[in-house]
């Protein structure tokens, strides 16, 4: 199978037999159509070859635009999108996906996620698979799931997610959901890597004394931390020197001893929702969203 090769940039095979760039862009809660065009086309000026977006964010057009205006041809790219929950189910799935190609102005997407682990996500599935063998999809995964539901979908898939997209960053590390995917071939890929700008966090004297001794700042101490656990990871900002930062963390390594202090840092309390709370899916399933 040929590879793209991402500029030479590092990469994670999946298990289908793609490969990931290890570093990508997010575009979470940029929701301003030109704002996250004109930071997309940065990130990708910058050297990101990976853009992470979803129909939820409702700024798949903004990111259409920057993937025309970026100067970087689409094979370069690799492109991720999110199915909703209000799109759960076999023909809803189908018709959403649609959509989302067609506010991105693309004929195929390299991953495709179910975004959240409530409704019908088994009928879901199912239409991701075929839109998979059709080769409208390059590879497909999950968000937020729990070992609890890749079980549910394991009992009832016929390919296995290539990637589980979760909350993690050193206070919430999910070292239990990290050894499920592990053993099931499935790339972990953080979402709010660094913990969504946790003063505690970025503030950690233990992360600043490691930071000076490699010269570089404590977001790219623990970006770094993320690339070398072999994670995919997909850090976000609107900010021109944050974005260039943020991908500045390929000239330089963690010793052992500096990542057990990382992990050291685990406190296992989530920042963000929790995909075992019934009362947190039950909002999930209440959001409908014109996308």
């Amino acid at each position: 199978m040929s590879q793209k090769t991402y500029a030479g940039q590092p990469v994670i095979r999946l298990n289908n037999g793609i490969d990931i760039p290890a570093l990508g862009f997010g575009v979470w809660q940029i929701e301003d159509q030109k704002v996250c065009e004109d930071t997309v086309v940065k990130a990708i000026q910058t050297g990101y070859r990976m853009i992470d977006t979803a129909a939820i964010y409702q700024n798949e057009i903004g990111v259409g635009k920057a993937i025309q205006n970026s100067g970087v041809s689409r094979e370069e790219l690799f492109i991720t999108s999110k199915l909703w929950v209000q799109d759960f189910g076999y023909e809803k799935a189908k018709a959403a996906f649609q959509k989302t190609l067609d506010r991105l102005q693309l004929d195929y997407l390299d991953m495709y996620l179910i975004h959240w682990p409530c409704g019908d996500f088994l009928g879901s599935w199912k239409a991701m698979e075929e839109l998979y063998h059709e080769g409208k999809i390059k590879a497909i995964g999950v968000c937020n799931f729990t070992v609890e539901k890749m079980e549910e979908l394991k009992a009832n898939l016929e390919i296995v997610p290539v990637v589980n997209q979760i909350e993690l960053h050193p206070i919430f590390q999910q070292k239990e959901l990290q050894v499920y995917n592990k053993e099931n071939n499935i790339v972990t890929q953080p979402w709010s890597p660094l913990g969504n700008g946790n003063a505690e966090l970025l503030n950690n004297k233990s992360l600043k004394v490691i930071a000076e001794k490699h010269n570089k700042t404590v977001p790219q101490v623990i970006l770094r931390w993320h690339l070398q656990e072999g994670f995919c990871v997909i850090p976000k900002s609107v900010t021109p020197s944050r974005i260039e930062e943020n991908f500045n963390v390929f000239d330089f390594e963690l010793s052992g001893e500096e990542m057990d202090i990382v992990r050291s840092l685990d406190t296992n309390e989530r920042i963000f929702f929790d995909p075992k709370d019934p009362e947190w899916e039950q909002k999930m399933l209440n959001v409908v969203v014109d996308i």
